[in-house]
């Protein structure tokens, strides 16, 4: 039983799990998790855990972009859901359907890649 209707990833999404596999083996499984219960959570039960932020200021109406600070890691042990690890995606609600357009560790970058979001809304 699939937790949303759809889930899928932007290319660039695969690459950027890639780069990160090599440091952080459990990212594929950790994604699961998190589409599973924290996304869960946030938009089908409306519980706010505090680690997920609407991105403002986004030239398109009707497409609703989130930054997930919250991001249980297992390979980044002792470091719970404050892992650095941030995720940024797009909830269709009409349409019941997650995209996921980038992942970072904030340690490589400070902020997500605002071009990758305005290419993806257009």
């Amino acid at each position: 039983m699939g937790t949303f209707k759809e889930t899928s990833r932007l290319p660039e999404f695969e690459k950027d799990t890639k780069r990160l596999l090599k440091r952080f083996k459990t990212i594929e499984d950790d994604l699961e998790i998190f589409i599973e219960k924290q996304l869960f959570l946030y938009h089908k039960l409306k519980v706010d855990n505090k680690g997920i932020f609407q991105i403002t200021g986004l030239p398109v109406e009707n497409h609703e972009v989130y930054k997930a600070k919250k991001f249980a890691c297992k390979s980044l042990k002792g470091r719970g859901v404050q892992s650095g690890i941030r995720v940024i995606y797009a909830y269709d609600e009409e349409r019941d359907k997650i995209v996921l357009i980038e992942i970072y560790f904030k340690g490589d970058k400070a902020n997500e890649d605002k071009q990758r979001i305005f290419e993806y809304l257009r």
